[in-house]
């Protein structure tokens, strides 16, 4: 594996590491949900280094890059995400862990990565169902009032910010944007990995079914396992330690 320096030269407004490890085993790519930014996985970075050194995914228009505008798109988030990722990929292994839309951009990237003979080791797919179980949704049409409500059902943890104007207008652009590229999302024909995936969904979740998630089985030549929690569609916020277990037993079976 190659220094941890070399990589860093890359470092892109994409990628967050908020525990830099110099030699890790393996690094762990986190792709946020809708309206979602790298630092709610920073408990994750700090729970798994150093064996497992956290790159946490930023995508434009929130945090420190609410300047720039917001993209509309699975694929055009999953680009971004690959063109910052490649160095990282050629430096060392990489699994991927997403969470909601960020099962998506996972997918996309890990699609366009296998491609170029950079799969990923492992492919932890969470709250999401898979792209050829399609539902007709439309809260992207919804006013902002609409769009509230649809986090408050969720219980993401951006509802509480829903509650300071401020805030609300500096993230509601962003969410928007998110679930405009979560509900006109079209996978290409015949996208699939041939890394193993993980699924991960609540028993309860309102926008995923258990079968749903298990339908990603059809999205992989490589080995699938479906683990089902307790709770809704956040329900890793609760189930932070056995989200962790599955996770790091599975990164150390893979190694």
């Amino acid at each position: 594996m190659s220094d941890v320096r070399t990589a860093s030269t890359t470092d892109t407004d994409w990628v967050r590491r908020y525990h830099p490890s110099a030699r890790p085993a393996v690094r762990l790519v986190c792709f946020p949900h809708a309206g979602g930014s790298a630092s709610y996985f920073h408990g994750v970075s700090a729970a798994l280094a150093p064996e497992v050194e956290v790159l946490a995914v930023q995508y434009p228009g929130r945090q420190d890059r609410r300047a720039e505008p917001p993209l509309r798109g699975i694929e055009e988030l999953a680009r971004g995400a690959v063109a910052a990722l490649g160095p990282w990929a050629e430096a060392g292994p990489l699994a991927f862990f997403g969470h909601s839309m960020g099962s998506m951009v996972a997918f996309e990237a890990a699609v366009s990565l296998t491609r170029a003979g950079l799969a990923p080791r492992l492919l932890f797919l969470s709250g999401r169902r898979a792209p050829s179980r399609v539902r007709e949704e439309n809260v992207r049409l919804r006013d902002d009032a609409g769009i509230m409500a649809e986090l408050r059902e969720l219980g993401g943890t951006e509802t509480a910010l829903m509650d300071d104007d401020e805030l609300r207008e500096m993230i509601l652009p962003a969410l928007r944007a998110d679930y405009h590229a979560v509900e006109t999302y079209g996978p290409r024909s015949g996208a699939a990995v041939d890394c193993p995936v993980v699924a991960l969904v609540g028993d309860s979740d309102p926008r995923t079914t258990v079968e749903e998630a298990r339908a990603w089985a059809d999205h992989t030549s490589g080995p699938f396992d479906l683990r089902v929690f307790p709770g809704g569609h956040f329900y890793l916020n609760e189930r932070v330690g056995a989200v962790l277990d599955v996770i790091g037993a599975r990164l150390r079976s893979a190694d």
